[in-house]
């Protein structure tokens, strides 16, 4: 692998990683970060670089994935603090 496809792996693990450790839920950022770990070990060992290119866009979309959802789950929070501090007669 060569030096900048090898770095721009790793920043993007590294990426990876750091989005989805922002999720609030455990399970949600566990199993994320169970399953990038994995993905990247399973995957350490691929030497053709179509492949290797291949890879590296799956993960970029899956990044995008991982924000968007943690963006959802942000705002859904944020909703539901709003809902919660109305008055119980508003729902009604």
């Amino acid at each position: 692998m060569a030096a900048s496809s090898r770095a721009q792996v790793l920043d993007l693990y590294r990426a990876m990683l750091r989005e989805s450790k922002r999720f609030g839920a455990y399970n949600y950022r566990t199993y994320a970060i169970r399953r990038i770990r994995d993905a990247f070990r399973e995957n350490k060992n691929v030497k053709d670089p179509v492949e290797i290119q291949a890879l590296v866009n799956k993960a970029k979309r899956d990044l995008g994935i991982i924000r968007r959802q943690h963006e959802f789950h942000r705002k859904v929070r944020f909703c539901f603090r709003l809902l919660s501090a109305l008055p119980r007669s508003e729902f009604v």
